[in-house]
């Protein structure tokens, strides 16, 4: 029987989806399983499967339209089926405009309907009732790139601006105007790791609902340290050496294997605060922040504790790449239990990182470097990297904090402690 195909959550902090393309086209028979179409998530573009067999008899949404979830994009069914039925249906409830939400243009995107002043002389956007649409990946890419949506002629459907005008205008040379800019947002996460809910103490709730108070809804301290990187540097050139060139590793992937065996040894630091229990989780999932065109994505290697250098190595290069190409699925960037954020490659000493909730903590890397230091009475030349940990002082204490990064810095210093 024929049915309404509907725009299905692909991200957990999805609210709308832009078709990138159709797969199949309008006619065109589809196992279960198959992919239908690429869909323009906040996050990504995913791959709209199909569960089961059938026709895609009718595409509601073109390439390039914008869909609400639950909002019909297509009608499936078996082929020769009347859908005129359905057809009329989508008709008399207003055709299938999406719902809208009003908010600024330049701010985050979210569905939107961005309010208009007066329009610019030079190609102002389409207007109806005085409003200006605007999908929210187009919205995006427009205040990341200082675009100036009353320039911007809308090509989609009633005028709405979409992805494509803001790609014709950045390639057209369109001239930047002046934004401020806009702190990173982390989603709310979903741990895959096993865990296991303690009720926590009356102190526990007493310091965290008074830190919380003072502080903000994360009471977050800092604690910094100084580790030498001499013996990581062999090590890494020893595991290079004897392996290919596509499985090489890099200093990063062996801070990931640390951090991970340090909280194996500090559970307190591999939890999270969940208003009357704490959540211990059974295995080091974490968190590896990478810079992408959009901003910045944690993709998740999970149970690092459990595997090699290389085997990291392998899993961080491919959600790497992924991340860039906008092809990671919600399952490999959400639910890390701990995080971290190296900046070293970029010539950064020092820095502090946010947390990502419901985390409790985030290890900031800086790059190492040439720096004097004493030992046994003499001054010698030892590689030096600073590390910063932001910590979520409902579960992690100063001394807890202190503690894991002792364990870290001993595991980078001796990395045979990582098997001890």
């Amino acid at each position: 029987m024929a049915e309404k195909f509907l725009m299905p959550k692909l991200s957990p902090t999805m609210e709308e989806g832009q078709i990138a393309r159709w797969v199949k086209s309008e006619g065109e028979d589809y196992d279960a399983g198959e992919t239908l179409a690429e869909v323009d998530t906040d996050k990504a573009t995913m791959e709209m499967t199909a569960l089961s067999a059938g026709t895609l008899l009718k595409i509601i949404k073109g390439a390039g339209d914008t869909a609400a979830l639950g909002e019909a994009i297509a009608i499936i069914g078996k082929a020769g089926e009347d859908i005129s039925g359905l057809l009329n249906d989508l008709s008399s409830n207003g055709g299938s405009a999406a719902p809208k939400t009003e908010v600024k243009a330049a701010e985050t995107p979210k569905p939107v309907e961005a309010s208009q002043p007066e329009p610019a002389a030079a190609g102002p956007a389409p207007v109806i009732g005085g409003r200006m649409i605007v999908s929210p990946i187009a919205a995006k890419m427009a205040a990341e790139n200082g675009i100036d949506l009353q320039r911007i002629s809308g090509t989609g459907p009633n005028g709405r601006i979409i992805k494509r005008d803001i790609e014709d205008a950045l390639a057209a040379g369109v001239a930047p105007v002046s934004r401020p800019s806009r702190p990173f947002v982390a989603s709310t996460v979903i741990g895959a790791a096993g865990y296991r809910d303690e009720t926590t103490s009356k102190i526990r709730q007493v310091i965290a609902s008074r830190l919380a108070e003072s502080i903000g809804p994360i009471p977050t301290f800092y604690l910094t340290v100084d580790v030498e990187m001499d013996n990581v540097l062999e090590l890494r050139r020893s595991v290079n050496a004897a392996v290919s060139e596509e499985q090489k590793v890099s200093v990063n992937d062996i801070i990931v294997k640390a951090a991970s065996m340090a909280l194996m040894k500090h559970p307190w630091a591999n939890s999270s605060y969940q208003d009357d229990t704490v959540r211990f989780y059974d295995q080091a999932d974490i968190g590896v922040a990478v810079a992408i065109e959009d901003g910045l994505i944690t993709p998740v290697i999970r149970g690092a504790n459990l595997k090699g250098f290389v085997e990291i190595s392998a899993e961080i290069k491919d959600l790497a790449a992924k991340a860039k190409a906008k092809k990671l699925q919600p399952e490999e960037y959400t639910g890390a239990t701990f995080s971290i954020s190296n900046l070293g490659m970029f010539g950064i000493k020092e820095f502090t990182a946010i947390i990502n909730p419901p985390e409790a903590g985030i290890l900031a890397i800086g790059g190492a470097t040439p720096t004097p230091v004493v030992h046994n009475g003499a001054i010698v030349i030892r590689s030096i990297m600073n590390v910063t940990m932001s910590c979520d002082h409902r579960v992690i204490d100063g001394a807890t904090g202190a503690k894991f990064l002792q364990t870290f810095k001993q595991m980078l210093e001796q990395p045979g402690m990582m098997l001890a």
